[in-house]
């Protein structure tokens, strides 16, 4: 039966997709801490909890799908259905689309804050995203940012009329 179980979780496309999806988020997490400097121990030990949290919650829904035949197909939109080409839809398939598309979120929330241009593609995931829950995560981290990238440029701009100001004096 593991045997059989390990093929399972070996040759699902959506869990898959979760694994690389988690090392992706992981990457980008790890360079937006390197270059805002906040690399903490704490934080990244809580993300690693979270993520390691996800994938053993899929092994166990891939034995609850194995012994139990479960289909969730009707919970997941058509647009998606279509998209993802599956007839059936078991637990595991169910949360790891759940969780695909939280760790989309995270990568480039973690993309645009590591100043990647992915602006656009951010607005139509999150616009898509929009159509289906009210919760996605961080939208107030990322405000934050532009907020202060926004004070930044206006205090730049300052030192420069400054400095521009105090050449002409001379």
């Amino acid at each position: 039966m593991l045997a059989k179980l390990i093929e399972l979780f070996m040759h699902n496309k959506i869990i898959q997709l979760v694994v690389a999806a988690v090392i992706f988020d992981t990457i980008f997490g790890v360079i937006r801490a390197a270059k805002e400097r906040k690399f903490n121990s704490c934080f990244g030990i809580d993300g690693a909890i979270r993520k390691i949290s996800m994938i053993v919650s899929l092994c166990g829904l891939l034995i609850v799908d194995y012994l139990v035949k479960i289909n969730l197909i009707g919970f997941v939109p058509e647009q998606i259905r279509m998209w993802i080409g599956v007839e059936t839809i078991g637990a595991a398939e169910f949360f790891g689309l759940l969780y695909i598309a939280y760790e989309i979120v995270s990568i480039l929330k973690n993309m645009y804050l590591c100043g990647l241009p992915v602006k656009r593609v951010w607005s139509t995931v999150r616009k898509f995203l929009s159509n289906y829950t009210d919760e996605l995560p961080d939208s107030d981290e990322i405000q934050d940012k532009l907020k202060e990238y926004t004070d930044n440029l206006q205090s730049e701009e300052i030192t420069l009329a400054d400095a521009v100001t105090a050449e002409k004096k001379m």
